[in-house]
């Protein structure tokens, strides 16, 4: 299997009320489905930040600019297309004063509107009964870190 180390960006959107976006995704190469929040690679020349806001709003449309900073970086080792994925994927929080905002896909790659299946604005205790895998695994750890007000703290 090929392997690619890239850097990615991605980006913990958090509604009014505390719901998480996960983005819905099959896997092009073997029909697998996995939930995770929305993101991508970063570029040549662009900052995670940036990166951040343009996958922010290529994936969903919503706006850019709520995306805060700060960032936790985390190793990922990841299997998606048929390829594996080694890197840093630095994740940012963006939060919205509305109730589950709506989307808009404004600037996937065909390949990426096919494999996007869907979108849910996912309350903390309901990750558990998501059909398919959540990742990444260190989910909870980094919200604590990025947005410790909400339920996701160990000693909540």
């Amino acid at each position: 299997m090929e392997t690619t180390r890239r850097v990615a960006a991605r980006i913990l959107c958090l509604d009014a009320v505390g719901r998480l976006l996960l983005m819905r995704w099959r896997d092009p190469f073997d029909g697998t489905h996995l939930w995770e929040p929305p993101g991508g690679g970063v570029e040549p020349g662009e900052t995670p930040l940036a990166a951040a806001r343009r996958e922010l709003a290529e994936e969903t449309g919503l706006d850019p600019a709520a995306v805060l900073d700060r960032s936790v970086p985390v190793g990922r080792d990841v299997v998606w297309g048929g390829k594996r994925y080694v890197g840093t994927e630095h994740f940012f929080v963006a939060r919205f004063a509305e109730e589950r905002p709506a989307l808009v896909r404004t600037g996937l790659l065909p390949y990426e509107l096919t494999s996007l299946d869907t979108h849910a604005w996912v309350a903390w205790p309901d990750l558990g009964s998501l059909p398919d895998p959540v990742e990444p695994p260190q989910l909870a750890a980094v919200l604590a870190t990025l947005a410790p007000d909400g339920p996701w703290r160990d000693d909540a």
